[in-house]
């Protein structure tokens, strides 16, 4: 059924939880960019986009001739559905690319409002199938987030049995839930994770004690932190890039609206390279090792594969820490003369601060194309001439840069350097 180039490079799909991030983004090589408004995403605590920035959104990704979609994956009460009504209407303006959606209820209520209005279907719906995938074609639906609970045999059957657009995960946190449909949040607290509240309970620290069983033992490994028997390792599939494509999946998430700009900028960067390199010479691709290290650099929980294919150790249950060997510093706000090409040699740049650092201190920064590069901090200057030689978070100072340097450039340290 399916007649498509199955090697043609799928999209790149890259969280923005606010402006910053967007921008980012499209400087680091994302095909599209997936927001949250502010009602009827799936995290109320990310800073969503409000009307107006949501236009200004919209003008920016389809000025690099990219693509915006809004999430409205809640599953929503009948109380809510006349504000659901609401909000679509002050939306219908907007030249959104696709509204993702979970909810039948929602969905229906687009349909009947704005029939011309692409919809793609969360994970948040669990399909598994391709009948199910069917079933949503007829429903109006271009585009289906697989569940993740998917290997990849079943991603490769599915894909030649529908011609619905097909979505997945590749990158980020997961949770102890059937695609994210998780209750435990609101058993526990009240907050639901299905609204966008999720209090995250598979992360805290648990004991397992049954007392009317003692000949049933349910042994658990521990040590001074406790037992966190349901918290997840994030999600990494960057080496299984290959099969995803020649599978014919059509779109890969990164997960994160919630994460910095440190994360937005290494990960899509990383993901961008491998997919451009896997696509342009299949035969003869490999997995740079850099990549990897790249992708360490950024705070995350130990990395797994969860179902593609099963990976026997998807939670880890030692603790429910970040790991990150490097710290974000500072971002590049203006380059002095900066040239057509974005990045010039040995100039100034207006750089904010994000962790502090000093004078000495070896830094690296990193942008687009995994460009890449060390160098010692030089003393900066404020924007009244002073000298700066700690620099602080929130500060905007000015740097000399050994090589070349454009705006949204990231620099780091590496955690190991904090000391001179």
């Amino acid at each position: 059924m399916n007649k498509r180039d199955i090697l043609s490079v799928p999209e790149l799909l890259v969280p923005a939880g606010d402006m910053d991030k967007l921008k980012l983004a499209m400087r680091y090589g994302a095909d599209a960019v997936y927001v949250g408004g502010e009602q009827f995403g799936l995290r109320a605590a990310a800073g969503n986009f409000n009307l107006k920035d949501l236009q200004t959104a919209v003008d920016i990704v389809h000025s690099h001739g990219k693509k915006l979609f809004l999430t409205l994956n809640a599953y929503v009460r009948q109380g809510e559905m006349a504000q659901l009504d609401n909000y679509l209407a002050q939306l219908r303006s907007l030249e959104i690319d696709a509204y993702i959606v979970s909810d039948p209820g929602v969905l229906a209520h687009v349909k009947e409002r704005e029939p011309k209005r692409e919809l793609h279907l969360s994970t948040q719906a669990n399909t598994t199938n391709a009948a199910a995938c069917q079933f949503w074609l007829r429903q109006g639906v271009q585009r289906v987030n697989l569940a993740r609970e998917l290997n990849l045999d079943e991603i490769a059957s599915l894909r030649q049995q529908t011609d619905i657009e097909l979505e997945m995960f590749v990158h980020g946190a997961m949770c102890v839930a059937y695609s994210g449909r998780c209750l435990l949040s609101t058993a526990l607290t009240g907050r639901s994770a299905n609204e966008g509240a999720c209090a995250q309970p598979c992360r805290w620290n648990y004991s397992l004690v049954e007392q009317t069983r003692p000949e049933q033992q349910f042994p658990i490994e521990e040590d001074a932190h406790g037992s966190y028997i349901m918290n997840s390792r994030d999600l990494c599939l960057l080496d299984q890039l290959p099969q995803l494509v020649t599978a014919g999946v059509d779109s890969l998430k990164i997960e994160g609206r919630m994460k910095t700009l440190y994360y937005v900028a290494a990960v899509t960067r990383v993901y961008r390279a491998a997919l451009d390199s896997y696509c342009a010479d299949p035969e003869n691709y490999r997995c740079d090792p850099l990549w990897r290290e790249e992708l360490d650099k950024v705070s995350h929980r130990p990395y797994a594969t969860d179902f593609l294919p099963v990976d026997d150790a998807s939670v880890h249950a030692a603790d429910s820490s970040y790991r990150r060997t490097h710290d974000f510093i500072a971002i590049v706000r203006e380059v002095v003369d900066d040239d057509t090409d974005g990045a010039v040699d040995g100039k100034l740049a207006l750089i904010e601060g994000r962790n502090r650092f000093c004078q000495g201190d070896k830094i690296e920064l990193i942008g687009p194309g995994m460009r890449q590069y060390e160098f010692r901090a030089p003393d900066c200057s404020a924007e009244d001439g002073r000298v700066v030689d700690v620099v602080q978070p929130n500060a905007l100072v000015w740097m000399k840069f050994p090589a070349a340097v454009a705006v949204g450039d990231i620099l780091r340290r590496c955690k190991q350097n904090q000391e001179k």
